[in-house]
């Protein structure tokens, strides 16, 4: 029995053995493939090629001398591109920086490519505007017939300003705005039904502004030549006037009474535009004004010149103005695009 209990546990000692034997060599221990590695080495070291040439001492580079027995049993070629490899990562400026994943790039539209005004250059220029409105006997949704009115709406802005980089410019511009309008006659009729008709009052209306403001426009070429361009411009402008307004308070009497406004406006506008040279050095201009942030206060007084109300506003809006369409003349000085 003391016989079969030793064969017995001597089998068990066997199977652990075993065990820890394959065991070590799935894992890779240093201890155990130290020894078959460094045999391999040196082998293996006469067949790696490096760029640095080995010092006629014969002391080979440090690089070369501390190479891991994991890459000594590597392939030479393997090799040359395992030190490549290492050689790009030491020499990489971003080594250890970690970067965003995915990257994004900025695109580069070159809308500056295309040259329209040069650095340099002073403009000098014009812009205006005139529209008029008239109706005779003009009917309006069966409402409101007979009616008999007329407006004018006159601007002029002249303006200086200097590209402080190509396509760029910073300027100043005055202005002077005339509205005048008068309605002679006007009936409504809102029906038998009703029972509500009659006739409105003659009124007229007279205003002149007067304004002050800095720009800055960005122009961007559309040919080669740099002849066509566009441009986009704002605009912070304040403007001050007066306004007269005229009505008749009782249709049987010809007495007309009065009222004056003093008006003050803030205002950032967006204009853009497009422009083209039709001489050299002048360049003829079409803007449209698309609104903007304005802020708005007014004042009346009657005709002996005391306060009888006020009205303060502030708004956001973009549309098209029609009454805000201007043809401008442009003159470009110390052209630099011929030097």
């Amino acid at each position: 029995m003391t016989r079969s209990i030793l064969c017995t546990l001597l089998i068990i000692i066997i199977s652990c053995g075993n065990a820890l034997a394959r065991q070590t060599a799935a894992t890779g221990n240093p201890k155990e493939t130290a020894a078959p590695a460094a045999a391999i080495a040196p082998a293996a070291a006469g067949t790696i090629s490096t760029e640095e040439e080995t010092p006629a001492t014969g002391n080979a580079p440090a690089s070369e001398a501390a190479i891991p027995a994991s890459e000594a049993a590597v392939p030479a070629d393997g090799q040359k591109q395992l030190q490549a490899l290492k050689a790009a990562e030491v020499q990489s400026p971003i080594r250890g920086k970690k970067q965003f994943l995915p990257t994004r790039r900025r695109i580069d539209r070159e809308i500056n490519k295309l040259k329209f005004a040069y650095k340099g250059e002073v403009i000098m220029g014009l812009t205006a505007s005139y529209g008029t409105m008239s109706s005779d006997d003009t009917d309006i949704m069966l409402i409101l017939d007979g009616i008999d009115a007329d407006g004018t709406v006159a601007t002029v802005k002249p303006f200086i300003g200097y590209f402080y980089r190509d396509n760029n410019c910073l300027g100043v511009r005055f202005g002077y705005r005339h509205m005048d309008g008068n309605l002679d006659a006007a009936r409504y009729d809102l029906g038998e039904s009703n029972d509500a008709s009659g006739s409105i009052p003659k009124v007229n209306f007279n205003s002149d502004n007067y304004s002050f403001g800095i720009f800055h426009r960005s122009y961007a070429g559309l040919d080669p030549k740099g002849r066509f361009g566009l441009f986009a411009e704002f605009e912070l402008s304040l403007s001050t006037g007066t306004s007269k307004l005229s009505y008749q308070p009782d249709t049987a009497s010809d007495n007309m009474k009065t009222t004056f406004s003093d008006n003050t406006q803030l205002k950032l506008a967006f204009n853009p535009g497009a422009a083209v040279y039709i001489f050299p050095n002048v360049c003829a201009t079409l803007s449209f004004g698309l609104g903007g942030i304005q802020y708005t206060s007014v004042t009346q007084k009657d005709d002996a010149g005391n306060k009888i109300g006020t009205r303060k506003a502030s708004n956001m809006r973009f549309r098209l103005n029609v009454a805000a369409i201007n043809f401008g003349m442009t003159v470009h000085l110390w052209d630099k695009k011929k030097k």
